[in-house]
């Protein structure tokens, strides 16, 4: 029997990512591949790439060139590029890097065997199309080996927002949700496998709409059937888009017990002026008024977001409305960014704001973000929480695992196993991290 062939996956970006690049590895280990942790003993390696942060397209391009001694060493090695830059940058990857043997979109992974195989044959294999297939359909069945306690689970894919700023609508496609059964079968495989906690994905996951035995389902709906699943012991979602938070999804936070206290809610910016040159669709104040329905239903809630600073035509006064809004709901954690432009965007024509001012901005605003963050961590102090934990800590003894609201928290001495739930009395708050005690 032949050895099997290795496979190296990087992975960058988002949490989608994350689960695309599990299912590409659980595609070519069809086709005889293991994966392994590094590139060096590799038979395929994979980039799966994102394009939403600064300069993607480059550092996709410079990574590859660290390959060129590999590729002269080992000349069957074969090198893909997969997802969101795959799909902006298509051909021109294998132009400029003509080591690229494949080159595969986000939505067209499931063809990755037939791909392989035309790659070992020598042929060079582009594939950035929206097939009218389902991917998700397309795949085998997920192997039934043992999983750690938590997983990611796409529900949803695209965007409809087209947000001045990002390429989404355009790497990603158009909002498309899988049918709910779909999602209800693999997250029962998933605990089979050992799941406890299951995160539910989408680039606008509370605008799923897939086909249910009645017609479509909402995002609650679907909560509320994953609350069904015996053994599934928590739910998550993310990321959201504040006009698709409907009722239902507002209630299920308050009164659905396995959908825990934290919400990813992005807002972006808190200037009017600044939502509608972006395309949100919403204001500041509309916003507001959103959390506190939110919090009416959940008012433990942890509330995360999303921001860019120096967007362009940002003013000073437009970037104090974003500090105010900071200051006003309290961010338990939060993802900020300077605005960096992205080819074919409808912001990148307008006047930029200057780089250095950006900077400053971004320092200001991480300051604060990073300061509530820390007043949230340290409140936890007295508190009991629930921890799922997920592996060994760096001590003997010590257990680490995620608490309802998603901090890290750590116990010493426990007894407890990785994937037990328990309750945890939290000690002491350190820099990224909480101390707890088991709760006998």
């Amino acid at each position: 029997m032949s050895a099997p062939k290795k496979l190296f996956i990087k992975t960058y970006g988002c949490q989608m990512n994350v689960y695309d690049s599990e299912r590409m590895a659980e595609a070519l280990g069809g086709e005889g591949y293991v994966e392994t942790k590094t590139a060096d003993d590799a038979d395929m390696i994979l980039l799966n790439t994102c394009h939403i942060r600064e300069k993607a397209a480059e550092k996709v391009y410079s990574e590859l060139g660290r390959f060129k001694g590999l590729k002269a060493e080992k000349p069957d090695l074969k090198i893909g590029v997969a997802g969101c830059v795959a799909q902006a940058e298509g051909a021109e990857i294998m132009r400029r890097q003509p080591l690229v043997d494949l080159v595969v979109g986000p939505q067209s992974y499931h063809r990755l065997p037939e791909m392989e195989t035309k790659a070992r044959k020598g042929e060079k294999v582009l594939d950035t199309d929206f097939p009218e297939e389902d991917k998700f359909e397309q795949l085998k069945r997920r192997p039934k080996a043992k999983r750690g306690p938590t997983a990611f689970l796409t529900v949803q894919e695209g965007c409809d927002k087209f947000c001045a700023f990002c390429v989404v609508p355009y790497t990603r496609g158009a909002e498309v949700s899988r049918p709910a059964d779909r999602i209800l079968t693999e997250a029962r495989d998933l605990v089979e496998r050992g799941v406890r906690e299951i995160t539910l994905l989408g680039q606008n996951v509370n605008a799923y709409h897939g086909a249910g035995p009645t017609g479509d389902l909402t995002l609650a709906q679907l909560i509320w059937e994953l609350d069904k699943v015996d053994g599934l012991e928590r739910i998550r979602f993310t990321t959201s888009h504040p006009n698709d938070m409907m009722d239902d999804l507002i209630e299920a936070h308050g009164t659905c017990k396995k959908l825990m206290p934290y919400l990813h809610l992005p807002v972006q910016a808190g200037s009017d002026k600044i939502l509608k040159r972006m395309n949100r669709s919403h204001t500041a104040e509309s916003y507001l008024r959103l959390l506190e329905r939110i919090r009416a239903a959940r008012p433990d809630i942890l509330i995360s977001g999303d921001f860019i600073v120096g967007f362009p035509e940002e003013s000073e006064a437009d970037f104090q409305a974003t500090l105010d809004l900071v200051e006003e709901v309290k961010y338990g954690t939060a993802y900020s960014f300077k605005y960096s432009p992205r080819p074919g965007t409808p912001a990148a024509e307008r006047t930029q704001v200057d780089p250095a001012e950006a900077v400053d901005r971004l320092q200001r605003l991480q300051a604060l973000l990073t300061r509530q963050q820390r007043e949230i961590q340290d409140s936890m102090v007295g508190r009991e929480v629930g921890v799922l934990f997920e592996k060994p800590g760096r001590f003997a003894g010590q257990m680490l695992g995620k608490s309802d609201y998603l901090h890290a928290v750590h116990v010493a001495d426990c007894s407890r196993k990785i994937g037990d739930l328990a309750r945890v009395r939290i000690v002491s708050s350190g820099t990224n991290s909480l101390a707890g005690e088991l709760i006998e």
